[in-house]
């Protein structure tokens, strides 16, 4: 190499260094959000599926074309992101199991709570899961708050407590397709011998009932999962 490249590559490093010190130097996200959603009737959390379950979208302003992002709820209805940046944000809960709701225009700065009460497609009352006769029975009545059919009722039982119609062990399913009467008791139950290679003797796992409105892109409502020793 001669000395005229040398000296280039000598005069490129600091430059570079220069330049990537310059792209880091950004302020770090200084702010949360948390809350949850709730029943606007019971004022009990929505229970949410911990895979593919409901959303919120938000936007924030101040940008030409804004990317929309995405923060997911926990199995409980509530939800948490502390990596935010102080500023104003649009924000819509979307795709889940519970009638849409309109957008919310929020100034996040510091730790900043945001609590949704929405309309649940279906609530799961009275509901009893036992290990019952070498069985897990589940009973149960459903309340549907619109109009659209119930396309299916499901127990599913896993070792961790977000079990659900996607995260399973063991299930039991049924599909109605049709409106519902609160008054029904409905019925489920899972043999433990049948699933034995499933279920192991003097474990505990985690049951819940859920129940999915046959309308375009909801998800299914559930109850609180209980928890049972086989």
């Amino acid at each position: 190499m001669n000395t005229k490249n040398i000296l280039k590559v000598i005069i490129a490093i600091p430059l570079i260094l220069f330049y990537s010190c310059e792209l880091d130097n950004y302020t770090a996200p200084d702010s949360a959000i948390h809350g949850g959603i709730y029943d606007e009737i019971t004022g009990e959390l929505i229970q949410q599926d911990i895979i593919n379950g409901a959303q919120i979208e938000y936007i924030e302003h101040g940008y030409d074309n804004p990317e929309i992002q995405y923060l997911r709820f926990k199995p409980d209805g509530t939800f948490r992101n502390n990596l935010m940046f102080a500023n104003t944000y649009t924000i819509t809960p979307v795709r889940g199991n519970f009638v849409p709701i309109d957008s919310r225009t929020v100034d996040i700065t510091g730790s900043t709570s945001i609590d949704f009460r929405v309309q649940p497609y279906i609530r799961i009352n009275n509901v009893k899961i036992e290990n019952k006769e070498g069985k897990i029975v589940a009973t149960f009545n459903i309340e549907q708050t619109v109009t659209d059919r119930v396309h299916k009722i499901g127990l599913y039982g896993h070792l961790q407590p977000s079990v659900g119609e996607p995260m399973r062990s063991v299930y039991k399913e049924s599909v109605l397709n049709a409106a519902v009467d609160e008054a029904t008791l409905y019925h489920l139950e899972i043999d433990i011998a049948t699933n034995s290679a499933n279920l192991t003797p003097g474990q505990e796992y985690y049951f819940r009932v859920g129940a999915r409105i046959d309308i375009g892109e909801a998800k299914f409502n559930y109850a609180p999962a209980v928890r049972i020793k086989i």
